[in-house]
């Protein structure tokens, strides 16, 4: 690991005048993706700016629905009895994610902003678009069996890791930010991320002198809500494939660049498709790299899977 500095900030405006003052500089939270980065020089911030002492770790309800600081934990997000209750998708995508010790570090914010764990990516000895602009990317050839089917470009195949972004999507999530300059922003959470186009390497929308502040969920939508996660084992693996349905919404991981909203799915249930010819209609588009066309046909039974699981359970909840 490269040397660094290090501070601690005492409040949003600080934190900001610190990453935007310092060159190379990076905020820190739960530091659950970035320290591993920086223990393979894939990330080497000169300065280090701890936000873990701003008061940005409430949970509050506002106009019907949830506003989520971003240095909520994910266990503490997880266990909410208002997630539970009202957004039961979004606690069970949070528990599918990760370990309970690495829940109980990571951040609402920092999830948003995890790197993908692309083998090549964190392999500094092989060409990596995202890691290394121009270079090459060398899991269009190589290892992809978790790499993306939509979306994708041929500069990068890589996909998000998140499970807790999936869920949000579904919900109709949006990310709060401050700059700098006191300028707040509200982005869309299904326009946070970018498709990686020719410039894989700017992963989201969040500018450099901005600061994640708050997720934001409006009321729950009406109808069933569940989270299916497919893996190579039981705990602790990201997605081969996730489904997240939240009411008459859906939204995949494991398959793209960014948490992928099936808005061509919905359009097609909305038009009284059958599930099954819904999620073909998502994925006349995806394309396999080899290793990983299996997910094309995993996809199309986890959304047939998921939805039937979630018209279930509204018919429970109906029903007491």
């Amino acid at each position: 690991m490269r040397p660094f500095t290090y501070e601690r900030a005492s409040n949003a405006r600080a934190a900001l005048r610190a990453v935007t003052d310092r060159p190379n500089a990076k905020f820190i939270a739960g530091g659950t993706n970035l320290i591993d980065l920086m223990k393979l020089q894939v990330e080497t911030p000169a300065h280090l700016v701890d936000v873990n002492h701003l008061p940005l770790a409430n949970i509050e309800e506002v106009d019907g629905g949830l506003r989520i600081g971003a240095l909520v934990r994910n266990s503490t997000l997880a266990g909410d009895r208002r997630v539970r209750e009202k957004y039961p998708v979004l606690s069970e995508a949070l528990l599918a994610g990760a370990s309970g010790q690495l829940r109980n570090k990571a951040t609402t914010g920092g999830n948003l902003l995890q790197r993908t764990r692309c083998f090549y990516f964190y392999n500094r000895d092989t060409p990596c678009n995202k890691r290394e602009p121009g270079s090459g990317c060398s899991a269009l050839e190589g290892l992809n069996r978790m790499h993306a089917i939509l979306g994708a470009s041929p500069t990068c195949i890589a996909v998000h890791p998140s499970d807790m972004a999936v869920a949000m999507a579904a919900l109709d999530a949006t990310v709060e930010t401050l700059s700098a300059s006191g300028e707040t922003r509200n982005i869309p959470l299904t326009d946070f991320h970018n498709l990686p186009g020719v410039e894989p390497q700017t992963e989201t929308q969040l500018r450099p002198d901005e600061l994640i502040t708050a997720v934001t969920l409006p009321p729950p939508p009406p109808g069933g809500q569940v989270y299916r996660k497919v893996r190579d084992r039981a705990s602790y693996a990201f997605a081969l494939v996730s489904v997240a349905v939240a009411g008459g919404r859906i939204a995949l991981g494991g398959v793209a660049h960014k948490p992928w909203r099936a808005t061509r799915t919905e359009a097609a249930l909305n038009s009284g498709a059958a599930p099954v010819d819904a999620a073909d209609a998502e994925l006349a588009a995806a394309k396999g790299y080899g290793g990983n066309d299996f997910k094309i046909p995993l996809v199309r039974r986890m959304i047939v899977r998921t939805l039937t699981q979630s018209a279930a359970r509204e018919t429970e909840v109906k029903h007491g």
